[in-house]
């Protein structure tokens, strides 16, 4: 088994086909999607293939360390995550190959009017994990 990151953007991925920002959807598109997205996991949970999943908040802050106590905190100016990334899966595959499919079918999550998104979804596989890609 291989463990693998299926990052959902907000932007800098591209298109989607249906390219309509989860902030324009009706609150039945949301939770229509929301739905898709649970049962997708619930799905995976049964067959052992999931980890963990979160949608993230669009807060977030740059922390570093500056000497004992005193961490610096700023909004910028740096490209953040928290306007990249909306949120994440970890799956536990078997091959490569499994975890295109999972991530190309959980790219058909509904959207907008209800119609599959069809968004590109940048999977990583997990350091450390031994890679099974066949090519």
């Amino acid at each position: 088994m291989a463990k693998y990151l299926l990052l959902k953007h907000y932007r800098g991925a591209p298109e989607a086909v249906n390219n309509v920002s989860m902030d324009k959807w009706a609150p039945q598109e949301v939770e229509d999607h929301m739905q898709y997205m649970n049962e997708f996991a619930s799905r995976l949970e049964g067959t052992g293939e999931f980890v963990d999943s979160q949608a993230l908040s669009s807060e977030g802050r740059w922390v570093r360390y500056d000497g004992e106590g005193r961490p610096p905190v700023t909004d910028g100016p740096f490209a953040e995550t928290k306007d990249l990334i909306a949120g994440w899966m970890i799956i536990d595959v078997d091959s490569y190959e499994r975890a295109v499919e999972l991530a190309g079918e959980l790219s058909a999550a509904p959207g907008a009017g209800g119609r599959p998104i069809h968004e590109w979804l940048e999977l990583r596989p997990f350091m450390g994990s031994p890679t099974t890609i066949s090519e």
